[in-house]
């Protein structure tokens, strides 16, 4: 695909470079250039830097490149460093603090692949030519050197940045042989980006796709996080499934594609579940403006349906299918998808809560709750009822545009329920009138079961009645102990 100089693109080029002759000029990167060059070393800016600079991102990452081995890097930049690390030195990186910036400085590599076991057998080079063309993608293979400012693209990397479109240095067979986790990356480099894949990149994808098992789940959840946290992350999952490589690292998705909701109106449950997830994202950045992305309802979103396929049933008499009972059957599914991906236990456990309660609100756009219906749903979404009143309304995706209102309209009623109980009581912790201390007080006993099924007792008369007041607490307790032979 040739590259078109028109205006816009001539513009581009121009502003990044200022941006990044500017960089090149801040005091620390200064700095270092001028060190390395008193060290009579070269020195780069390689990679995400250079490509976001064309891209009009903000550059946040300082990634450099040089001849220099581990140990000269570490004798040049201590003079200059506050601080340095060298967790990386086994695959040339040293890391350090110079001014308020983290940088990170890697010997050229010249590494190449055990195929066996998908590692680098680490080579470390002294052309940085030969060290850009092993990277992953041509965007990712370019470099600024420093401080003459000289733009290295050996692959045609601004070439595709202009077209955005992602492809291999080397043939991406090759590539992806020596790194599958470089298919992963392909999905979130289009959610995170907006570049497509080029037609030899898709078909190595597909071809090669069943690679990706020699990669460990915790490197593949990292992608799969990266992407989800995209701005825009439908793209990405759409690769990741096309490709084939869900069936290997999350297998639920490609199963929605054959299901269709219970209505019968979108073309399938995954369609329905790549919408909820971009409404989730679009609730979720008008409710928390400026706040970091949610993997945890981004996830619950995606994976909210996931139980269908098991619980798929054809009902006669209204001719309709049905899943009575996937939210529970999702939820675990969740937990064992969740837990093979190395998830922390927190993120495992409030995505697979959201996915439990994300069919309870239904219930009441059928009819009012009670208050102490209300309360329960509070206390069981606990920490997570942000998220769910997002995934809930997100999860509302008819085209009948009456219906959309009206569930719209039911859901505004909870909320607003919700914070008018709050106003009148304490419900986002909910414990009973008495704890465990006053319990055995008031009815003599010491502790064991009958302290806890008292407090369970009084739990749900908190839940269905609210506050009791201490006095009609213990009323009410002695003539549940009276029932039980405790008093």
């Amino acid at each position: 695909m040739p590259l078109s100089l028109d205006f816009d693109v001539v513009e581009s080029v121009v502003e990044a470079m200022s941006r990044l002759t500017a960089l090149a000029a801040s005091p620390s990167v200064a700095k270092l250039s001028e060190t390395f060059v008193s060290a009579d070393r070269e020195l780069a800016l390689v990679g995400g830097p250079v490509r976001d600079a064309f891209l009009g991102r903000e550059v946040t990452d300082l990634d450099f490149a040089t001849n220099a081995t581990p140990d000269e890097i570490l004798r040049i930049i201590e003079p200059i460093a506050s601080a340095t690390w060298d967790v990386g030195r086994d695959f040339g990186t040293i890391g350090a603090l110079i001014g308020d910036d983290r940088i990170e400085i890697t010997t050229y590599r010249a590494d190449e692949y055990d195929r066996e076991t998908r590692k680098p057998i680490v080579a470390f080079g002294s052309r940085i030519d030969d060290d850009l063309v092993r990277r992953d993608f041509t965007i990712n293979s370019m470099a600024l050197t420093l401080p003459g400012l000289e733009l290295i693209d050996p692959s045609g990397g601004f070439n595709d940045l202009a077209n955005m479109i992602l492809k291999t240095p080397s043939a991406p067979e090759v590539s992806f042989a020596d790194d599958p986790l470089r298919m992963m990356r392909a999905a979130r480099f289009a959610a995170q980006l907006g570049v497509s894949l080029s037609p030899e990149v898709s078909a190595a994808m597909r071809d090669q796709a069943s690679s990706i098992t020699m990669i460990s789940a915790e490197r593949v959840r990292d992608e799969l996080v990266k992407t989800l946290a995209a701005d825009n992350p439908v793209p990405g999952i759409r690769i990741v499934v096309d490709s084939g490589l869900a069936d290997h690292v999350l297998p639920e998705l490609p199963a929605l594609v054959r299901e269709h909701d219970e209505h019968g109106r979108h073309k399938d449950v995954y369609e329905h579940s790549l919408m909820v997830l971009t409404k989730s994202i679009s609730l979720e950045k008008e409710r928390f403006p400026g706040e970091a992305p949610d993997v945890v309802g981004r996830l619950a979103a995606l994976l909210h349906d996931i139980g269908k396929p098991a619980t798929r049933s054809f009902d006669k008499p209204s001719k309709t299918v049905t899943f009575y009972g996937h939210d529970i059957v999702g939820a675990r599914m969740a937990k064992k998808r969740l837990t093979a991906l190395r998830f922390d236990g927190d993120t495992i456990t409030r995505t697979v809560n959201l996915i439990r309660l994300h069919l309870r609100f239904f219930g009441y756009s059928e009819g009012a709750w009670t208050d102490s219906a209300i309360r329960r749903y509070v206390r069981d979404a606990g920490d997570e009822l942000g998220r769910l009143h997002i995934l809930v309304r997100s999860d509302v995706t008819t085209r009948n545009e009456r219906r959309l209102v009206a569930m719209g309209k039911a859901y505004d009623d909870l909320e607003a329920r919700i914070i008018d109980i709050r106003a009148r009581e304490e419900i986002d912790a909910i414990r009973p009138d008495l704890d465990g201390e006053q319990i055995m007080a008031i009815l003599g006993i010491g502790p064991g079961r009958a302290v806890g099924d008292a407090w369970s007792f009084l739990l749900e008369l908190r839940l269905d009645e609210g506050p009791l007041g201490a006095d009609e607490a213990e009323k009410r307790l002695r003539a549940w102990a009276s029932e039980q032979g405790l008093a």
